[in-house]
């Protein structure tokens, strides 16, 4: 016996199809539907004005006989006058006093025992009608009206199958016209759905590229203002934020390792010589662990600031509104109890952001700190002003210390990661600290700076975008 049955997976049917055929499908639908209703509807007002009409003729024969002492030669086609009392557009056939054909009708209309009896009826306007009676190939309607005194009668016909023939003609056409307009909605639905779906189209392949190639710089292009376009810029958004995401830690994995090296070098060159520290003096000894001490230190603050520069790049803490003048005024406490130094806070004017109170607490710190740092033998207190909005829409923050201040060829580099200017490479520090300011502060909508302060010392600080402007950034 063969192997269990291989189940085929069903093929995809494509969005623009499922669209042409529903679009297809609802018109046929209601074209059905408005084509039925439509010929019932013509049918039976046809029906009822033919069926009234031949009431009205006969009626109008009756109340004529009875009026009027009429014999069967008043109603012959040969009699002067004849067109008065025949009724136009019917069959008329005349019948004698013992119901025998007098003057027959065109074509002949048969006479029933029915008939006959309302040919001797004494009573003029008696009534006998009969439905559907076949003449010939013909379907027609007769009515048989006595003239009274046992004169015989006049028989008023109605051929019926003309309508008919009439109202199949008509449904005919209707079926006709119904199949060319579900034809014409389904190529039109086909040509819509092309239409509508050619971006996404677009949309689609270039999704297939970026998981296929894994390219993530491709351009989406696609136009217009609807949903289809909205798609389309945020995943061209999308797309171009993953990119920089990805180009941001490729450049911090090369910006690490780069910067890595340097103390695991010094580490391994140091361990190496711990293996022979006893032979090694007393002052080399103590000058060899303190130096494996600060190598350790200065590795730990490393990766200690390469965490907080990673985590600052994929935080996800909800923005919110915060007060820079309350974050900034734990930064100082924390930072009197850290340095011992005096830290003086100003702050004036809507200092309420909408941002990320970690990230921005974190911004700070590091540039009190920095402050710290680099003074460290100042006696003059470090100032911290948190400002807003000298700049309409902004709130900005800035530290000021009195050390020995920035070059002017550093202060275009300072906020670059790693960096460190030639005369503080000795002091303790990765170069990451404003690196991750900057960070902090293009995600809140603002930017960093530096400058000269006047009298000696910098002025360090980012500027944000304020509660009323800067709603939704770095989300």
């Amino acid at each position: 016996m063969g192997g269990p049955a291989r189940f085929r997976r069903p093929k995809l049917v494509s969005l623009r199809t499922t669209f042409a055929v529903s679009f297809a499908a609802v018109t046929a639908v209601v074209t059905v539907l408005v084509g039925i209703l439509s010929y019932n509807a013509a049918a039976r007002l046809v029906r009822v004005d033919q069926q009234s009409v031949f009431d009205e003729v006969v009626q109008d024969v009756r109340g004529e006989v009875r009026r009027h002492s009429m014999t069967p030669e008043d109603f012959s086609s040969s009699a002067p006058g004849h067109d008065v009392v025949r009724p136009a557009r019917t069959n008329v056939q005349v019948l004698g006093p013992d119901g025998e054909v007098s003057d027959g009708g065109r074509p002949a209309l048969p006479v029933t025992a029915a008939d006959r009896a309302v040919a001797a009826a004494a009573t003029a306007g008696r009534l006998a009608v009969h439905k559907d009676v076949d003449v010939g190939s013909d379907i027609y309607r007769v009515a048989t009206v006595s003239l009274g005194g046992g004169r015989g009668a006049v028989q008023v016909a109605q051929e019926f199958s003309d309508t008919e023939d009439l109202l199949r003609a008509l449904q005919q056409r209707t079926l006709i016209t119904m199949a060319a307009v579900v034809v014409l909605a389904g190529l039109f639905g086909w040509w819509l759905a092309r239409r509508i779906t050619r971006r996404l189209v677009v949309l689609t392949a270039a999704a297939e590229d970026v998981a296929r190639t894994r390219r993530l710089g491709i351009q989406v292009p696609v136009t217009g203002y609807d949903e289809v376009g909205r798609l389309g810029r945020a995943f061209d958004r999308m797309l171009g934020r993953l990119a920089q995401s990805e180009e941001d830690q490729r450049r911090l994995v090369q910006d690490a390792g780069h910067e890595l090296r340097t103390p695991l070098t010094s580490l391994r060159t140091n361990i190496s010589l711990l293996r022979r520290i006893d032979e090694l003096p007393p002052g080399a000894r103590e000058e060899l662990v303190a130096d494996l001490g600060q190598e350790a230190r200065e590795l730990t603050d490393l990766v200690n600031e390469l965490v907080d520069l990673a985590a600052g790049q994929s935080d996800n803490e909800p923005p919110q509104h915060v007060d820079l003048a309350d974050i900034a005024e734990d930064v100082a406490g924390l930072a009197r109890r850290r340095t011992g130094r005096e830290i003086v806070l100003r702050a004036s004017g809507d200092t309420t952001a909408y941002g990320r109170p970690g990230l921005l607490q974190r911004a700070l710190s590091n540039l009190v700190e920095n402050a710290a740092k680099f003074d460290r033998d100042g006696t003059a207190p470090i100032e911290i002003s948190v400002a807003g909005p000298a700049v309409p829409g902004t709130v900005r923050v800035e530290v000021l210390d009195r050390g020995p201040g920035i070059s002017d060829t550093d202060l275009l580099r300072v906020f670059d990661r790693f960096y460190r200017a030639p005369d503080a490479r000795s002091l303790p520090g990765s170069g990451l600290g404003l690196s991750i300011v900057r960070e902090v502060a293009l995600a809140h909508g603002g930017a960093p700076f530096a400058a000269h302060r006047e009298g000696g010392g910098s002025v360090i600080g980012f500027t944000v975008s304020g509660a009323g402007t800067g709603e939704g950034e770095g989300d």
